[in-house]
């Protein structure tokens, strides 16, 4: 199964800020037992790089990234850490190019001209954010409409009451959410609830989409 297949029969994907690196396998774990074994962990603390690596050495299995990659540097610590994928907030076309050669990429696009430079280089799926306030479903709707080839990952201000507006959408391969990994849960280790609440993400996906 392909990356992207992987992230279709998923349907959410957990995005994850981890300030500090012992909250990984534990977390990893609740998201495997919620049924997501999956994570877009994000590079926006130091804690990311030592992360990523735990929990793709613990579970293989899982489907690690890494998120908000502003710099090449970024790419190859994630590549060297075990990230199976990069996600990136915006259209940066060295970041691509140079991730085309070495790892699957999904790039932030919300304007038709981000799209048509992906469309150029073979991308197939590319990541929309911020999904709400840049127009949410609406927008990418209008936007894709020429892009008859490209499939999107919104990310930013998705959760369960909206989840089914974006999932029900032929355009929308998956959706990026931190709904059921929220900072101030894994601060204070509430794992179960973790896990009961990414359960209920996978419900809501299959509900949605059969």
């Amino acid at each position: 199964m392909t990356i992207n297949e992987q992230f279709k029969e998923y349907g959410v994907v957990p995005v994850v800020v981890l300030n500090d690196a012992k909250d990984a396998l534990p977390l990893a774990k609740a998201l495997v037992e919620g049924g997501l074994a999956c994570a877009e962990v994000t590079f926006r603390t130091d804690a990311a790089e030592e992360s990523i690596r735990l929990m793709s050495e613990a579970y293989p299995e899982m489907l690690v990234g890494a998120g908000t990659v502003l710099t090449i540097d970024q790419v190859n610590r994630a590549v060297k850490a075990g990230a199976k994928f990069i996600v990136s907030p915006g259209f940066d076309p060295e970041i691509v190019d140079y991730c085309l050669e070495n790892i699957p990429v999904l790039p932030g696009c919300i304007t038709p001209s981000e799209v048509a430079q992906a469309v150029k280089r073979g991308l197939k799926v590319v990541k929309f954010f911020p999904a709400e306030q840049a127009g949410g479903i609406a927008m990418i709707k209008a936007m894709a409409a020429p892009y008859t080839m490209v499939k999107f990952m919104p990310t930013g201000g998705i959760n369960t009451k909206n989840l089914a507006d974006y999932l029900s959408c032929d355009k929308i391969l998956c959706c990026g959410g931190s709904w059921m990994v929220k900072g101030d849960m894994i601060k204070a280790g509430e794992f179960d609830k973790i896990t009961a609440m990414t359960k209920e993400a996978v419900a809501k996906v299959k509900e949605i989409r059969g």
